[in-house]
């Protein structure tokens, strides 16, 4: 088997990046931003009050409880990626709107204009504390990382570039699943993602899928469950329907925790549970075990 990691003797990584990836600079901008605000974040769990500025460097963690808020794809990239190593993944999508969804379009254009985002996704190659690979980051703040067309050509060309250049993958997802906008074309990204999987695995890639708060519906049922490694932020929502529609469903009361990050370590679902301040080292930790494995097959 085949694993990639830190230096692929063959790949010029250079002629590979010329073609597809592009210099990006903003992914750092928001962490500039408001970090000596006198905003005041209250915790929704323990309802502590701390300064904005304190909970943005903290990644959104809280303090005194570890409450995991939602953070933004942007500021997730920058305290993820070695500062100035990030380059956004080209993409050349063009808005479609196959059913002439009601204001869809203005919706769109006003979340690019407000997120600095194309798209609900975020790709790009980076390095974590040397170690070069790809990774994308789903947006929550993007229409709920919702998956439609867009969303779906971003997931399959990361595996295509990662396979390209021989590094590994790691995706944050965040999603309430596919796009109603787009209809039946938006449930066919589940396949077209899952197809890109599956070649990139064959290909020998590494695949790490980091589900974060929340990963549910095609989303869940596709991409983010079919990794070599799956790691979870606590008390993160990842299942495919709601436990309250489950529950009407089947009519009977669900286990308490039911869906939660912690309920499907417990029950095998996922790897490890991971906290965000802790992902960046723990990633790195995988990436130098898997480097090491390459390099002992490249031998």
């Amino acid at each position: 088997m085949k694993l990639f990691g830190k230096r692929n003797h063959g790949v010029d990584y250079e002629e590979v990046a010329k073609a597809e990836v592009e210099l990006i600079d903003s992914v750092n901008e928001e962490l500039d931003d408001d970090t000596n605000s006198e905003q005041v974040y209250t915790c929704s769990d323990c309802g502590v009050e701390v300064p904005l500025g304190e909970v943005k460097k903290n990644l959104y963690v809280c303090p005194k409880c570890g409450k995991h808020a939602k953070i933004s794809a942007r500021r997730r990239m920058a305290g993820l990626a070695d500062p100035g190593t990030f380059r956004r993944i080209k993409t050349d999508i063009r808005f479609m709107n196959p059913l002439d969804y009601p204001d869809y379009e203005e919706k769109i254009t006003g979340l690019k204009n407000k997120t600095g985002l194309d798209e609900g996704v975020l790709s790009g190659v980076c390095e974590i504390e040397g170690y070069k690979t790809v990774v994308a980051v789903m947006a929550s703040e993007f229409l709920m990382g919702s998956m439609g067309m867009a969303v779906g050509e971003i997931i399959t060309k990361t595996f295509e570039v990662a396979e390209k250049m021989e590094l590994p993958v790691i995706i944050f997802t965040a999603s309430g699943g596919a796009r109603m906008q787009e209809g039946i074309l938006s449930l066919m990204q589940m396949a077209k993602t899952s197809a890109a999987v599956q070649k990139f695995s064959a290909s020998g890639g590494l695949y790490v899928s980091v589900l974060t708060h929340p990963t549910t519906g095609g989303v869940s049922a596709s991409f983010a469950t079919l990794a070599d490694i799956t790691i979870a932020e606590p008390g993160a929502l990842i299942g495919f329907a709601g436990p309250r529609v489950i529950e009407q469903t089947i009519g009977q009361k669900l286990p308490a925790g039911f869906q939660r990050a912690e309920y499907l370590e417990e029950h095998g679902f996922v790897d490890g549970i991971v906290s965000r301040l802790e992902m960046r080292d723990k990633l790195a930790q995988i990436l130098r075990l898997h480097e090491k494995r390459r390099k002992a097959w490249l031998r």
